[in-house]
């Protein structure tokens, strides 16, 4: 029986459209993605993504009936990637935006669910708003997958204990949604294999928790002094990184989980600190 293969075109191949790359089956599956610069082309190439330039003088061309997957951000306009190629979204087999939980807004730790009422105060998620209409405006059947912070291999808070950068960053009842990032390119595959869901969908782990209990637990793994603390209103902090602290919310992923038949690997950020750190150890 021949299998036939199907294509996703990631606008944005990187760091999770990466991680997908080393899982989804050559067989079934051939991956496109975009970068801005020729250069990134080879580096592409190398995890088995076949790359193209896509910038303010290149415009991609995805192959008719290919999966879209979008990551690029939006700016003050809305979704550039809509913009470029809105002549052949229609063309698409399916379309998969993503976005973040920062169109909720604060919730002062309450839960957001993916039916919640979006409620952006920050221009980042402003901007994410507008870009989730363009697409469903355009394409109603676009799934909005919004996401938490992302964590890996490289991206962790390992890596800024090891480097001597890792703070504390503290602010009472303070919480974050966080997904590991094979976590992520897992319910991303599983989304791309049921084409015909659509909605709005979390992926995230079970346990929203504070930063600096995150933070702590990476120095405990490694054997390192607790890293020093900081107010999260202190000019240590950018105005991005405050900006960020702004917010607090828990992100609930039960509707996801039913729908796509997808259990984090990594439920915890313990489980995926665990996990980054053995792997490095060995």
């Amino acid at each position: 029986m021949t299998i036939q293969q199907q294509t996703v075109f990631a606008f944005g191949a990187g760091y999770t459209v990466q991680a997908m790359a080393s899982l989804l089956s050559k067989d079934t599956w051939r991956i496109m993605g975009t970068t801005r610069t020729a250069e990134g082309i080879a580096r592409l190439n190398g995890l088995g993504i076949e790359g193209q330039v896509f910038n303010e003088g290149a415009v991609p061309r995805p192959p008719a009936r290919s999966h879209w997957l979008i990551s690029t951000p939006p700016d003050a306009e809305g979704c550039p990637t809509l913009r470029t190629a809105h002549d052949a979204v229609r063309e698409a087999a399916s379309v998969t935006y993503l976005s973040t939980t920062g169109v909720y807004g604060d919730l002062d730790g309450g839960w957001v669910f993916e039916w919640t009422p979006r409620k952006a105060s920050s221009k980042r998620g402003c901007r994410r708003v507008l870009a989730e209409d363009q697409w469903l405006e355009t394409r109603p059947d676009t799934r909005i997958v919004r996401l938490p912070g992302i964590y890996g291999s490289g991206r962790s808070p390992l890596e800024r204990v090891r480097a001597g950068k890792a703070k504390r960053i503290l602010k009472p009842g303070q919480v974050f949604s966080r997904i590991h990032v094979h976590d992520l390119a897992h319910g991303l595959m599983a989304l791309l294999e049921r084409p015909s869901l659509t909605g709005v969908f979390h992926l995230c782990d079970d346990e929203p928790s504070p930063p600096q209990d995150v933070t702590t637990f990476a120095a405990e793994l490694l054997g390192a002094p607790a890293p020093p603390e900081v107010h999260w209103r202190s000019d240590e902090l950018s105005p991005m990184a405050r900006s960020f602290y702004s917010e607090c919310k828990r992100v609930s992923n039960g509707r996801t989980k039913a729908a796509l038949d997808w259990l984090p690997q990594y439920p915890s950020y313990r489980d995926g600190l665990k996990a980054i750190n053995a792997a490095v150890s060995h």
